[in-house]
């Protein structure tokens, strides 16, 4: 998992001598095609790439039906079982230079990932939710994360103390018309539609006009 300014990189890849393969990808940037058109690197957003990426690798390799992940999404930790003869799409987690702390984007996609049915070795103490000093785990936070609940909550904190910047810092969810009671139905939406349609969008043929000089 990468992160640009304005993207995130979500690859599956496997390593061999002459070097890296890519197995299957998803990026943010797709995201507006299933209905997030705003924060594409928020954790909800991060949340979203995984489950694009899981669907969309075990639909490549025939075992979507057969590892489904889980449905509900509570925030509460989940681990793919093995089913029937054919056994999970197991990978880990490679987060190159970022810092594992608690709450960090990097796990959205490894929720998302994980809830999308990909078998990957995981604990809730790196989750938002949870508490270093009582170890106490709180799936109900970690859910708020995930449906964008901590965006929500700033937006009206902000809109009520500062409405200058709220116009702002906001103005793209404002242009969708999308305020702090939209995103959890957003998200929901974008999951069932990730899970309907996981491939990805072909590119349309630019046709090349080509010159002679001369």
């Amino acid at each position: 998992v990468r992160f640009t300014n304005k993207d995130i990189i979500a690859q599956i890849a496997y390593t061999k001598l002459e070097g890296d393969f890519i197995v299957e990808s998803a990026y943010a940037h797709e995201l507006p095609k299933y209905g997030v058109k705003v924060g594409l690197t928020n954790y909800a957003a991060c949340y979203c790439t995984g489950l694009l990426l899981a669907r969309r690798v075990l639909t490549k390799i025939g075992l979507a039906d057969t590892y489904e992940g889980t449905t509900e999404v509570n925030g509460e930790e989940f681990h793919v079982e093995e089913e029937g003869e054919k056994r999970p799409f197991n990978c880990n987690l490679d987060v190159g230079l970022v810092r594992t702390s608690t709450g960090n984007r990097v796990f959205g996609v490894l929720k998302g990932a994980v809830d999308g049915g990909l078998s990957i070795p995981h604990n809730n103490k790196r989750f938002p939710g949870f508490d270093e000093d009582s170890g106490d785990f709180s799936a109900e936070v970690h859910r708020n994360y995930i449906f964008g609940g901590h965006v929500g909550e700033y937006m009206e904190l902000l809109q009520e103390e500062d409405a200058e910047a709220y116009q702002k810092q906001f103005s793209q969810y404002i242009k969708a018309g999308i305020n702090s009671n939209g995103l959890e139905p957003m998200y929901t939406a974008a999951h069932a539609a990730i899970r309907k349609d996981p491939s990805r969008a072909k590119k349309e043929k630019k046709e090349v006009a080509h010159k002679r000089y001369g």
